[in-house]
């Protein structure tokens, strides 16, 4: 269709993150934009095992600071050795962490903001031009995806 809308390359999304609120509103904000959330998740361990174990997931939102052990960095990890997106959600940006993510967004941040990074970071990585990104937004390298 030439007027069509594109697919999307982001469809199923993990959430790691272990502020309840904040989980709570990612989640109901992803499913209404139109995202399947595979799960939301607050440790480390539970998002390996969601990791391992489900069909697909095509973007891991994950919070660096969890509950229990573990961090989001060996979420990232993880996630990137399987060829899965990251994008790192947090206070303050993890630099030396950088080639696990496809980038970083600043807590705190507003559904259009999260939005508009999700878009960022699907034209990426269908190879599309990226128009425009919010401020608290850094996209990292495409080949961390």
């Amino acid at each position: 269709m030439v007027f069509g809308k594109r697919e999307r390359a982001i469809r199923c999304i993990l959430v790691v993150e272990d502020e309840p609120l904040v989980a709570f509103d990612n989640e109901h904000l992803l499913k209404d934009a139109g995202y399947e959330v595979v799960a939301t998740v607050d440790t480390a361990q539970e998002a390996l095992r969601v990791i391992r174990e489900a069909e697909r997931i095509d973007l891991v939102l994950a919070d660096l600071s969890l509950s229990g052990e573990g961090d989001g960095i060996q979420v990232a990890e993880a996630a990137h050795a399987k060829g899965i997106a990251v994008l790192f959600v947090t206070g303050a940006c993890p630099l030396a962490a950088r080639h696990l993510a496809v980038g970083c967004l600043a807590k705190p941040y507003s559904d259009k903001v999260l939005k508009s990074a999700l878009d960022a970071i699907d034209a990426m990585l269908r190879g599309d031009k990226v128009k425009k990104t919010p401020e608290q937004f850094t996209m990292f390298a495409k080949d961390a995806a």
